[in-house]
């Protein structure tokens, strides 16, 4: 991508369809006179009478204990600098953003404008009433210290700055799990941490709590290795003054090992790594690019524990790991502060987390058999489910028992099943779902190349690494539409089916198809003539393994698009008929609703096929099906054939496939919520179990379902998407978006590599 294509391309997201990325939504009624009565006057002067004569209070009528202000001046921006406080902005709200997505945590930004240590100090005590906690963010070194601690001082409530004791925690988390990898002690190892910023001086502090020794320490600067002797060093940087004979960062790093990058790139050579102990541990944390390649270091040495700040890269240490979680177990407990038992309890959470057995869903997402503790894997992924549940709590158990915390947990079990089902699964999901796809990217044919849209979306899919698009239309066309979108078309293999010098593989197609189909009437002119036609020829290449999927349908109706690829594809091996399933992206968590476009009156075996197609759909998202076979009754609670044939689909399943979790009939409100299922139909298998799928009696009831859920809920849709199919194919609803079409990329291609798995295994 351009320079000036990515520029314009993050300031449309900043800026459409409304400026900014977070705003405020109400949590109560507000729909009638009474409402606004409660709400504001006269009802709102009852819970301020009660904070007023108990401040806490405050944590009982208000948003205080969710809330979290997102402080900076804008003085070290992430990488940017002291661009100003107004600047900073977008970060914050960024940072925002990540606090609500991970751990449900409501946010204000605040940009203070002033460099003045004491007028910061006093804006944030002036606020700090309205929080139950402060987080700092991209203050300079050292005033950020000063800010931090004397903040710390004065308020009751968690103050953190992030940029210190968010890497901190994350890497002291891997450098143990890697220091116990290699059969090295922390007490032992040397360790050279090049920077000497606040994240540095943090991370080396976190290490000395954890038992590195300060004689074995090394930092350097921009100037060499902060030594004893040298002039006007910050009490920090004294702080880790040596006496060693060491000037240099090549010096310090011989014999060395640890490495801890906090700094630039590309400083560390592969001679100083060469000249390292054993086992080095190697983390390069300099953003975007690294103080020394991922790809040299590791072909330089063998035995390297190598991480970096990169995604693209083993055991990325990401800060997102921690401090929303850190805060939500801080806030959980109503901490008047983020104290050293607290981080510690975190760093060891995320520790351990990484040596526990992983998820299927992280599996499947990073493309791998399965994630297991070691070189590659030392700390945990950042979009893995289990963070919310297990780093919070052992926040707040360190919070309690340090004697911090003002509220006490009883239950355990239950505070960790309500974080977990704090947030839905969606937006992990769909990074997962892009993460994998990127893994084994995979030919997929776009098969109305001459759509603004559809090219807008396979340039996505391009530069994200998702697929190899391959775009069939005329060039001219394309070229034309590319050149408006800023579209590099040089890497991208453009098809006209019509054109000439395409024969000899229409030829090849058209021989192909007819070969298939001469005893079903059709001849080889019939099938040369259909070859014309860009999803016939779509089809056709990857029936014959030219490409590896296939979308279409952007532009036509679904009836009209299907027919070839029914026709040409076929369906796979012990399965009868094709069915369709989308998945929605709401506030819910993940959705699967089937069948909304293939089988309008399914009978009781093919609802059950249905099922079970949906089910092994689940399961490629990383997903453990809970299916409900959705009716207008409950339990027989109706004779009615649509209501006896679900009853029949379910008798069978449950003798076919007793460990799927599918039960029905049920309506839909009782599927979706367990307490009222729990207090009609305690014999339920969804009881207790959260539904992700609703399999539907028709196709009309699934269609108009997934449709009002999208229009009424705002809730995205992926989908259709085609199950039961031979190859990749998947067609389009009319008119999707353009996110709905890259994420519909990201699904065939991670189609095709499942499938490719299965032909490997056959």
């Amino acid at each position: 991508m351009s320079t000036d294509k990515k520029k314009q391309e993050a300031l449309d997201y900043h800026e459409k369809p409304t400026p900014g990325k977070i705003k405020i939504v109400p949590t109560k009624k507000y729909a009638t006179q009474r409402d606004l009565a409660l709400a504001y006057s006269p009802g709102v002067a009852e819970p301020c009478l009660e904070i007023e004569k108990n401040a806490n209070d405050a944590y009982k009528y208000t948003t205080k204990g969710n809330l979290v202000a997102v402080i900076s001046n804008g003085t070290a921006v992430l990488g940017l600098g002291d661009i100003g406080a107004i600047a900073s902005k977008p970060v914050m709200e960024g940072k925002g953003l990540l606090f609500k997505i991970f751990a449900d945590i409501d946010v204000f930004d605040i940009e203070v404008d002033t460099k003045n240590v004491d007028e910061f100090i006093q804006t944030v005590k002036n606020i700090a009433p309205t929080f139950g906690g402060i987080n700092l963010e991209d203050i300079k070194a050292p005033e950020a210290f000063e800010i931090e601690r004397r903040l710390k001082e004065d308020l009751s409530i968690p103050v953190m700055h992030d940029d210190q004791h968010g890497t901190a925690i994350i890497s002291a988390a891997a450098l143990l799990n890697a220091c116990e990898l290699v059969g090295k002690k922390i007490e032992d190892v040397h360790i050279v941490v090049s920077g000497a910023g606040a994240a540095a001086i943090s991370c080396t502090r976190l290490y000395k709590s954890f038992g590195a020794q300060p004689e074995n320490i090394v930092m350097t600067d921009s100037k060499g290795v902060i030594r004893k002797d040298r002039d006007n060093l910050t009490s920090q940087k004294s702080e880790f003054a040596t006496d060693r004979d060491l000037y240099t960062l090549e010096d310090a790093m011989r014999g060395a090992d640890v490495f801890i990058g906090l700094s630039m790139a590309d400083i560390v050579t592969p001679e100083m790594l060469l000249s390292m102990a054993n086992d080095p541990i190697v983390f390069a944390m300099a953003n975007p690019n690294p103080e020394v390649k991922y790809d040299i270091a590791v072909a330089t040495r063998e035995d390297i524990i190598m991480a970096t700040g990169r995604s693209d890269h083993p055991n990325q240490v990401n800060n997102v790991l921690g401090f929303p979680f850190i805060f939500r177990g801080a806030l959980d407990v109503r901490a008047t502060a983020i104290n050293e038992e607290m981080k510690k309890a975190a760093t060891l959470a995320i520790a351990a987390l990484a040596k526990e057995p992983v998820p299927e869903q992280v599996n499947i997402a990073y493309n791998k058999t399965k994630l297991t503790f070691g070189r590659d894997y030392i700390i945990p992924k950042p979009f893995d489910p289990r963070l919310i549940g297990e780093i919070p709590v052992a926040v707040a158990k360190a919070a309690i028992e340090s004697g911090v915390a003002q509220q006490a947990i009883e239950n355990w079990d239950e505070y960790k099943q309500n974080l977990l089902s704090r947030l839905g699964d969606n937006n992990k999901l769909l990074n997962l779902l892009r993460d994998r796809a990127r893994q084994d990217p995979k030919r997929v044919v776009y098969a109305e190349g001459e759509e603004i849209q559809v090219l807008k979306a396979a340039q996505i899919a391009q530069e994200e690494g998702l697929a190899q698009p391959v775009l069939l239309g005329r060039r001219e066309v394309i070229s034309e539409i590319a050149e408006q979108i800023k579209f590099d078309l040089s890497e991208i293999e453009i098809i006209d089916p019509k054109s000439r010098e395409e024969k000899p593989r229409k030829t090849k197609y058209a021989t192909h198809y007819w070969v298939e189909r001469k005893r079903k009437g059709v001849t080889l002119n019939d099938a040369e003539s259909l070859m014309r036609d860009r999803n016939y020829f779509g089809a056709m290449m990857v029936n014959t393994g030219d490409a590896d999927a296939l979308l279409s349908g952007y532009s036509r109706s679904y009836s009209t698009t299907i027919k070839p690829i029914l026709e040409l594809v076929g369906l796979e091996k012990g399965v009868k008929r094709a069915a369709a399933t989308n998945l929605m992206v709401s506030d819910y968590g993940p959705l699967f609703i089937a069948d909304t476009s293939i089988n309008i009156e399914p009978d009781s075996k093919t609802l059950a096929k249905i099922t079970q197609l949906t089910a092994q759909t689940i399961k490629m998202f990383g997903l453990e099906p809970v299916i409900a076979m959705t009716s207008y009754a409950n339990f027989g609670g109706s004779k009615h054939i649509n209501a006896t044939k679900i009853d029949r689909c379910v008798e069978f399943l449950h003798k076919a496939q007793p460990d799927l979790c599918v039960d029905g009939p049920i309506q839909t409100d009782f599927a979706l919520n367990n307490d009222m299922l729990k207090e009609r139909f305690l014999f339920s298998k969804l009881v207790d179990k959260k539904v992700n799928a609703l399999v539907f009696p028709s196709l009309d009831a699934a269609n108009a379902t997934y449709k009002l859920l999208k229009e009424l809920n705002k809730a995205s849709s992926i989908g259709p998407i085609l199950m039961g199919m031979d190859k990749p194919v998947h067609v389009l609803q009319l008119g999707a978006t353009v996110d709905e079409m890259v994420n519909m990329t990201a699904v065939a291609v991670v189609d095709a590599q499942e499938k490719q798995k299965r032909s490997e295994e056959v």
